[in-house]
């Protein structure tokens, strides 16, 4: 039977409306609400047929029915782009524009014929005759190619978006179908797809959770929220049943833990609110928001703070649009490199483009209207207009051919092979519980206890008091009310923390006797630290009593609860060191990484297990210190962190014990905001609590644990380890710098093209008038470039042998010298061959000399020879591009990139067939074997010569600059005055904002706009990671 919400809605005592409206207060206005309309929560949960203790049944026609009535959490994603949308997209390409237009006049001036039928007379004697008849009638054709050849580019470039659309969607679906919440169904606690959560369920929340729906709090332990998310203000808000019952989906649990009743999902919670407003869900539930008046969704109506105004695509508090005044984050250091020399790179194009089709025009009017003193007539007009546009056709296919549209497809399928060999490994770890918890268990299950039986005895809802595990605290406690009407503290933490507050301790008889300062240094000194010392994390267990009064404590004193304590035990609980780990941190450091440790462990722990792992090694100059320590050196007189304490500490550190979250943080910073290098330091942070957030944000790389780790700590980070081991940071590192030398591989391949096929191009438009590479053979040339060197270089997989280099800094050139050495001396082989088959190459092999014909003159096999054995260099200088660094053997691993070769091959024989079949569209005419053997001797050629460059020694090519690098600090400063927040990419856009023309920077942009779905999604980047103890 199918349900409705008409015929549901009677089944519940209260409606959706009702709910959403409920859920705009806040505070004691809430608490108002509430008790007026239903008395307590408690009526809420039993109008929503559940109970607080047991939760919902669970049966799957239940799960129907509520969200038939309350709806699905869930919000639908905006429509995807058709395959025809992308394709209009692409043609908005602004050069893609101009060879249409030009093309399309091209193609209706070629079906012009002047009065009388005399073509000549309208043509010089450098641009016309020599053409029969049926060529003649044959010039439509190029202008139909170059169409046909745009649609190409056009199909491609289309196809390559949806098939990255389609591969991110995918990837956001799998990670939805990984997010799980922990809720009680008929008595049991169990984890559930975040999508199948429905209103009525009894949600458990602790610290770390990111809230997947809107709820109101049932029974809560010092739980503190951050709703910055969805109210912009950064203090956290306490929440208890008196205070503020009200949680909001898309706000992290920052301390403590409770439990709350659902009652709002997917569109209906204040999350879908807002995204629904800015268009992420589908438009008719849109209008049903727009229709209901909740535009200012998460606030109440009477009070609250400022409401956030929606406008275009952006929510935004009111004061936060006025200029942002708190210090910027900088974005990508690598999307700088790219934006920038990929601007700079378009300039040269342009600038090489304009040249071009002006001396063109320049030579064709003087030798028409000067030499010849021809006249222009209305006649020939139409002709006259068709060279032009055939001079500023070549013009824009040069600027076709040097902007870098390949490179942000490079990016794209780095980073694409870099998500997916990990993949293949299995699907994200399952939580699991506290170790703590689980060892201690463990414990009372070897001495026979049942711990079941207590737990049976004193549930959770008959707690009085819990006092959650914080930094500060380094414990947890929980008061317990006996049928007396006296308490009893259950503490557990930090041992030598808790025995500072014994003052009695329990004896072998379990009675308890006095516990003096000596006997806590003797426990000290015999027992916890000789277990410390082999790498134990040690617990103190403790309890008090107190007797039934008039009155209960002040459960808020804390410094008078937690004193006066009795020590049961001391127990030791080992976290060994995967057998993986010290073989990756020698990886690391052989690779220029150094690894340090700063844990909230007892300091011979922390020595102990860094000793284990190979972070302390003998005969290296490294210092353990705890957190106290650690902040008296770095802090002058008046009590602030100063920058020249904090270089004298941070180089040697090695292990940073008893530490806060504030002290990793302060560390970070530190060493981020150092000079005392030669190059500014990259720190990358591996962390897994909620207040890990603040130095997993302030590295320039986050390392989010993704089993232990909380949604906090997922959120800030920028890659999520989904198996907590170390070993998993190494391959990151490795596919890491895997991307950045494909990268640099393409640019390599790319830049050396570029040059040889702009320098050919202007060089011929100067001295013989027209280019010996037809517009439509360069736009296959940049296919060749672009596309399939991108699929080419950058898929290739990483080796080891990356880790045997020191790490790139942040200012190194994309362009180093080594690479800008292979460019041009390549770019001088193939300029050589070129321009020696273009002014010679008639002689060679005795045919007829192309230089003296017309522009329209057939195809001839003397430039068809420059143009096959220009591609055959590419072809063959492509297997040197794979090697950047000076290695010499370039066929090293060749063979286990099955897509290279198959590229490489694939273009070969596309290129046999444009020459020998492809004719007039193409510009070519057939060869003969010997010509061919010619063209693939001189491709061959380029390996040869790449092995003579390399033994060229760079200290010779001192002269030689570098490109790529970061803007300069003057640029940076004043980008900062200017704007909150630092894209170097944008502020090279802002300065050239009229450079439409250059395509591939806004490409490279939205690239970025996917790394970034891996930084703001919580839940996984499948590059693995880290051990907890690291």
């Amino acid at each position: 039977m199918m349900v409705t919400r008409d015929t549901a809605d009677k089944d519940f005592g209260v409606t959706l409306s009702e709910l959403r409206k409920l859920m705009e207060y806040r505070k004691s206005e809430a608490v108002e609400k509430i008790k007026e309309l239903y008395g307590d929560v408690f009526e809420i949960c039993k109008r929503l047929r559940t109970s607080p203790t047991l939760g919902i049944v669970g049966t799957q026609s239940e799960i129907e029915l509520r969200k038939a009535v309350f709806g699905s959490n869930f919000i639908p994603p905006k429509k995807p782009l058709t395959f025809l949308e992308l394709m209009w997209e692409a043609l908005q390409d602004m050069t893609l524009c101009i060879l249409e237009v030009a093309a399309i006049i091209s193609l209706g001036l070629s079906f012009y014929k002047p009065p009388g039928g005399n073509i000549a007379a309208c043509q010089s004697e450098g641009h016309g005759g020599g053409g029969e008849e049926e060529e003649e009638e044959a010039d439509w054709i190029e202008g139909f190619a170059i169409l046909l050849s745009v649609m190409c580019v056009v199909l491609v470039t289309a196809f390559n978006d949806w098939s990255k659309e389609k591969q991110f969607r995918g990837l956001q679906s799998r990670i939805e179908s990984e997010q799980k919440f922990t809720v009680i169904r008929h008595g049991e606690c169990k984890q559930v797809l975040v999508a199948e959560l429905v209103v009525g369920d009894i949600a458990q929340i602790k610290y770390g959770d990111l809230l997947p729906a809107d709820g109101v709090l049932l029974q809560g332990h010092d739980l503190q929220v951050d709703e910055s998310s969805l109210t912009g203000e950064s203090d956290h808000v306490k929440k208890s049943l008196t205070v503020d019952p009200m949680l909001l989906s898309g706000t992290h649990v920052m301390e403590g833990s409770g439990r709350m009743v659902i009652t709002a999902v997917g569109v209906n919670s204040q999350t879908g609110i807002i995204l629904t407003l800015l268009g992420v869900g589908d438009e008719e539930a849109e209008k049903k928001l727009k229709n209901s008046g909740d535009v200012t969704p998460g606030h109440s109506k009477e009070s609250g703070p400022k409401p956030r105004k929606v406008s275009g695509n952006q929510v935004e508090d009111e004061e936060s649009a006025q200029k942002h005044t708190s210090h910027p984050k900088e974005k990508s250091v690598l999307q700088a490199k790219l934006t920038r020399l990929a601007l700079q790179i378009g300039k040269a194009g342009l600038a090489m483009s304009v040249i071009t089709v002006l001396v063109l025009i320049i030579f064709f009017l003087v030798q028409t209207f000067a030499i010849e003193k021809r006249t222009w007539t209305v006649e020939c007009t139409p002709i006259y207009i068709q060279h032009i546009v055939k001079f500023f056709i070549i013009g824009v296919t040069i600027l076709v051919v040097a902007v870098p549209e390949g490179l942000p497809l490079a990016v794209t399928i780095s980073l694409a092979y870099s998500v997916k060999p990990p993949e293949k490994e299995g699907g994200l770890p399952r939580q699991i519980g506290n170790k703590t918890e689980c060892a201690l268990l463990g414990l009372l299950l070897e001495l026979n206890q049942n711990f079941e039986a207590v737990r049976a005895n004193i549930t959770e809802e008959t707690l009085h008091k819990v006092y959650t595990f914080n930094s500060d605290r380094k414990s947890m406690s929980t008061v317990v009310k006996k049928p007396n009407g006296s308490f009893r503290l259950y503490s557990k933490g930090a041992s030598e923390i808790l025995l500072k507050k014994c003052t009695r301790i329990l004896d072998a008889n379990g009675r308890p006797g006095p516990f003096s300062k000596k006997d806590r240094e003797n426990v000290i000194n015999n027992v916890i630290e000789p277990m410390a010392s082999e790498g134990l994390r040690t617990i103190g267990l403790t309890f008090k009593e107190f007797p039934a009064a008039s009155s209960e404590p002040n459960w808020d004193n804390e410094d008078e609860i937690f004193k006066d304590l009795t020590c049961i035990a001391i127990v030791g609980i080992e976290d060994p060191v995967r057998p993986e780990v010290p073989d990756a941190i020698r990886k690391c450091q052989k690779a220029g990484i150094v690894v340090r440790m700063i844990t909230g462990d007892n300091i011979n722990t922390a020595r102990a297990i860094a000793t284990k792992c190979g972070i302390l090694r003998q005969g290296e100059a490294s210092v353990c210190m705890e957190g106290q320590d650690f902040n008296r050196l770095i802090r002058g007189p008046d009590g602030e962190i100063k920058q020249e304490l904090m270089d004298r500490v941070w180089p040697t550190l090695c292990v940073l014990a008893r530490s806060s979250p504030a002290d990793k943080y302060n560390l970070v910073t530190g060493i981020i905001n150092s000079n005392i290098t030669e190059q500014r330091q990259v720190v990358a942070v591996t962390g897994d609590g909620t207040n890990d957030g603040p130095a997993l944000k302030k590295a320039d790389v986050g390392f989010a644990m993704g089993i232990a780790g909380t949604d906090v700590a997922k959120e800030a980070s920028d890659i999520i380890i989904t198996d907590d081991n170390f070993s998993s940071i190494v391959k990151a590192v490795m596919w890491g710098r895997n991307v950045y030398d494909s990268i640099s591989k393409f640019l390599q391949f790319q830049l050396t093209v570029n040059v040889v096929a702009v320098v050919v191009a202007f060089t011929g438009a100067c001295v013989t008038q027209n280019s010996p590479l037809k517009a439509v053979q360069m736009l296959w040339v940049n296919l060749i470039m672009d596309t399939f060197a991108s699929l080419a270089l950058a898929t290739e997989k990483p080796t080891e042998a990356l880790l045997e280099r020191k790490p790139y800094g942040r200012n190194k050139p994309l362009i180093s010298r080594t690479m800008l050495k292979n460019i041009l001396f390549h770019a001088v082989y193939q300029m050589a061959v070129v321009f020696s088959l273009v002014f010679a190459g008639e002689k060679f092999f005795d045919i007829e000399n192309a230089r003296s014909v017309p522009m329209d003159y057939p195809p001839t096999e003397h430039y068809t020879i420059v143009f096959n054995t220009f591609v055959m260099m590419q072809i063959f200088n492509e297997i040197n591009a794979r090697k950047i660094h000076g290695e010499r053997n370039v066929f090293s691993g060749i063979f286990r990139n099955t897509i290279f070769c198959c590229i490489s091959v694939g273009t070969l024989v596309v290129q046999v067939l444009i020459v020998q079949i492809g004719g007039k569209p193409f510009s070519c005419t057939k060869l003969s074997l010997e010509q061919w053997l010619w063209s693939i001797f001189f491709g061959l050629g380029t390996l040869i010569w790449g092995q003579l460059i390399v033994f060229i020694p760079n200290r010779y090519l001192w002269f030689l600059p570098t490109f790529g690098d970061r803007p300069t600090k003057q640029d940076i400063i004043a980008e900062e005055d200017m704007y909150g927040e630092i894209d170097y990419g944008e502020m090279e856009m802002r300065r050239i904002s009229q450079a439409s023309w250059c395509r591939g920077v806004n490409r490279v942009q939205t690239q970025y706009k996917v790394v970034n779905t891996f930084r703001t999604s919580p839940y996984e980047l499948h590059c693995s990671a880290s051990n907890k103890t690291i």
